[in-house]
């Protein structure tokens, strides 16, 4: 990672460091924002359902546009770095993400539930680029034996965003959904309630989209601070999946498509898993306030993983965090009340630190191919559109406990690569 390092002024100078302590609060930033952004995701759903009298695999499609745009736009979005630069690209995702929101504007005008779906994807190919410009950009700003370390810190701020935008979001899309049944409304009445509602989302993802939009200005004027990161000029797609020839690369890889599935499908059984008599019993509303503990606990983590990773090996933490997840998933599946229930809770405390030690790993070495990297190995994602109905397809098959032998393989997954990783590489 030394070539790409050089790009962002290492000197020890005071302007230097003032440089890329500018360029890491904008980095932040938008850590804040793609978290943010996609945890919205929850929240759309059961209006969208609601809206549309969608049934609940109707209602995930939601879901499934999102995870699309990783897997289609992660490798354009890492060529698009090398051709204009990170700062350039950040700006051109904020502004995609701006223009996706307000896609949501004439598809609540036209009341259709595709519409909402393309607005969706649009505002996800926004949210792919950010976020494969992000994830190698808060490795470069500062030494490489840091990178780790300062990935995970970043991360904690996507979680934060992850934490507060669903609040906020049920106040603002939410609230009258327990208010007014459209069950009970008939002919007109229906018909301005459908368009009164839908007009309640255009505007929520109206105001998100000027943020976007002040903020992209903002990063736009930074864009200068930061060279492009010198990879080919002639870098295309076939020449991007070469990098699948490297051992450590392609671990990694399989790796992260590991996690993100794994954790959406644990986020997915969660509500479920506590409302069942064998854990806490809850109805459906308090099991879903308890689900805040999952996402503070991700949030908490990485704060504590960023300290722990500066003392320890990441292979090293990484590796012994999948192995007590492992042993919370046991412990889930195979007690009962209380002790499996907080146990699968507390699966979010030790998934704070994988998604960004298993990218830094991964991407280790690479150098001025850093970007092409990210956008390769953002691809992986779309675990989230696999793992989860794997997992879904055991539940109906045995039980939720058992379905979730699903996950534990994943994570031993994760463990298996942290260990083969836990050797710096040597540049």
């Amino acid at each position: 990672m030394t070539d790409s390092t050089v790009a962002v002024s290492p000197e020890k100078t005071s302007s230097g460091i003032a440089n890329a302590q500018r360029l890491s609060v904008f980095v932040f930033a938008l850590f804040f924002i793609f978290g943010g952004i996609t945890s919205l995701n929850d929240i759309l759903i059961p209006k969208l359902k609601s809206l549309f009298s969608l049934s609940y695999a109707e209602a995930m499609l939601v879901q499934s546009a999102f995870f699309l745009a990783y897997a289609i736009a992660s490798i354009p979005a890492g060529l698009l770095i090398t051709r204009i630069g990170y700062m350039r690209a950040a700006a051109l995702g904020l502004v995609t993400m701006a223009t996706g929101c307000l896609l949501f504007i004439p598809a609540a005008l036209v009341g259709v539930f595709g519409a909402f779906l393309v607005a969706l994807f649009v505002l996800a190919i926004g949210v792919t680029v950010v976020q494969v410009v992000a994830n190698p950009l808060i490795s470069l700003l500062g030494p490489a034996q840091t990178a780790h370390s300062r990935v995970t810190f970043a991360q904690a701020f996507n979680s934060l965003g992850t934490t507060i935008a669903p609040y906020l979001g049920a106040l603002l899309i939410l609230g009258s959904l327990s208010q007014v049944d459209p069950a009970t409304l008939q002919g007109s009445a229906l018909v301005a309630y459908l368009a009164e509602e839908a007009k309640v989302i255009s505007n929520t993802y109206a105001g998100i989209a000027l943020a976007l939009v002040v903020v992209a200005l903002l990063v736009w004027q930074q864009r200068k601070q930061m060279p492009q990161s010198g990879a080919n000029e002639g870098a295309n797609p076939l020449s991007t999946l070469s990098l699948l020839k490297q051992p450590r690369f392609a671990f990694g890889a399989a790796c992260l498509f590991c996690y993100v599935g794994a954790e959406v499908a644990i986020g997915s059984l969660l509500t479920n898993f506590l409302m069942q008599d064998s854990t806490f019993g809850f109805d459906e509303q308090l099991a879903g306030k308890h689900v805040a503990y999952y996402w503070g606990g991700a949030m908490v983590g990485r704060f504590i993983g960023a300290a722990l990773l500066r003392t320890f090996a990441p292979g090293k933490v990484l590796a012994g965090a999948a192995l007590m997840v492992i042993a919370l998933i046991a412990c889930a599946a195979t007690s009962h009340g209380a002790l499996a229930g907080w146990s699968i809770l507390a699966i979010g405390l030790f998934n704070s630190v994988m998604f960004p030690t298993i990218f830094a790993l991964a991407c280790e070495g690479l150098g001025k191919r850093a970007a092409e990297g990210s956008g390769l190995i953002c691809c992986a994602i779309v675990g989230g559109a696999i793992v989860p109905p794997l997992t879904g397809l055991a539940a109906d098959f045995s039980s939720l406990a058992v379905s979730l032998a699903v996950p534990a393989l994943c994570y031993a997954v994760i463990a298996a690569y942290g260990w083969y990783a836990r050797r710096a590489v040597a540049v």
